[in-house]
């Protein structure tokens, strides 16, 4: 799956890696919803970490539609809460 990074670029991630990521996501949910703001910044840098980590980069040149998007590391509480879906930031895969 192509996954941006708001401001980072994009990184191809292996459906393989998705269990992984869903648990920071879940966590992320649980945080913004407790309105854990430094939780939340935690797990939001973690979760992008690991997407960075596990996915490989795109050249820069490369124009492949994302498939998911994901908020930039300085993105804020609210900001993300816009970018939710009913399952969080990640879908289950």
């Amino acid at each position: 799956m192509i996954v941006r990074i708001m401001g980072e670029g994009q990184v191809e991630v292996a459906d393989s890696h998705f269990p992984e990521l869903d648990t920071l996501d879940d966590d992320l949910l649980a945080e913004m919803e407790r309105g854990d703001g430094p939780g939340f910044r935690s797990t939001l840098h973690a979760l992008l970490e690991k997407v960075r980590e596990l996915g490989e980069p795109l050249p820069v040149e490369s124009l492949e539609p994302s498939e998911l998007i994901l908020p930039s590391p300085d993105a804020t509480l609210e900001e993300v809460r816009e970018l939710l879906g009913d399952n969080g930031l990640i879908p289950g895969v």
